[in-house]
C-alpha cells in the first residue's frame, strides 16, 4: 500500500511536518512517527492507513505502486529498483 520511504517522500513534497500530517488525516502523531520509521509496507489498522491515503490523496499526492506507471501529471520521486 505504502512504504515508510513512500509517506516520508510525500509529506516533504507537501512541505508539512509530521504534526500537520497526523492533524489533516486525524491520526496521532506517535501513530505518524511509528509508520514514517517503517523500513518496508507501512503495518497498522485498515482506518488507520485508509485515513492516511485519503488525506494525502485529497493533498494532491498520487502514490505509485511497484512497476505501476503514474496517471496524472506533475511533480513527483520514484526510487530505482535496486536503488536507496
Amino acid at each position: 500500500m505504502i512504504t515508510g520511504p513512500q509517506l516520508r517522500a510525500a509529506r516533504a513534497l507537501l512541505g508539512i511536518d509530521q504534526r500537520e500530517l497526523a492533524q489533516r488525516c486525524g491520526l496521532s502523531l506517535p501513530t505518524i512517527q511509528r509508520m514514517e520509521a517503517s523500513d518496508g509496507v507501512v503495518r497498522g489498522n485498515v482506518d488507520s492507513l485508509m485515513k492516511l491515503v485519503n488525506a494525502l490523496a485529497d493533498n494532491g499526492i498520487e502514490l505509485i505502486g511497484e512497476s505501476a506507471t503514474s496517471t496524472g501529471g506533475g511533480r513527483g520521486v520514484r526510487l530505482k529498483e535496486g536503488g536507496s
